[in-house]
């Protein structure tokens, strides 16, 4: 099964809040190019999305799902904001690997970072460039990191 663990396009940083800051022109545009990067290796539908509940990870997501295969599931979630506990979201993307084929998670930094970490330690917390994705191959309760990739790194 594979977990893909995306950080949100580039946000702007004029918003009252960090929950309410939204996604740059730059970042609607690198996120589709990404998602339209990852479609041909996903291996059918999504079985479950988690995007955060913060404006800009809504709008990642928005942004590229006309681009991906279908997703039977959709989720917002307060859990995967910035600073949310990495070992709770570990725990529940490890109980999702047993269910499902293919997870995505729309989230951020640091928390992106530290997920890759938890599921796979001998990747360490890779930095992640805006609209980032890993791909973690999880099999019998561990996981390996086997890409991280970003808008500048895909060509």
């Amino acid at each position: 099964m594979k977990i893909y663990i995306m950080r949100h396009g580039q946000a702007g940083m004029n918003a009252k809040t960090d929950e309410q800051r939204p996604l740059t022109e730059q970042g609607i545009e690198e996120s589709i190019d990404m998602a339209r990067w990852l479609a041909p290796q996903l291996s059918g539908p999504l079985d479950r999305v988690i995007h955060s509940n913060y404006l800009r990870a809504r709008q990642t997501w928005q942004a590229i799902c006309s681009e991906l295969p279908d997703a039977a599931a959709v989720e917002e979630s307060g859990d995967i904001t910035p600073y949310g506990d990495t070992a709770f979201v570990a725990s529940y993307l490890t109980a999702l690997a047993e269910q499902h084929d293919q997870i995505l998670m729309v989230s951020h930094l640091p928390l992106v970072g530290y997920l890759v970490q938890s599921l796979c330690p001998a990747a360490g917390a890779p930095m992640f460039a805006t609209s980032g994705i890993a791909c973690i191959e999880w099999h019998n309760g561990k996981g390996a990191l086997l890409w991280l990739e970003g808008p500048h790194t895909i060509g």
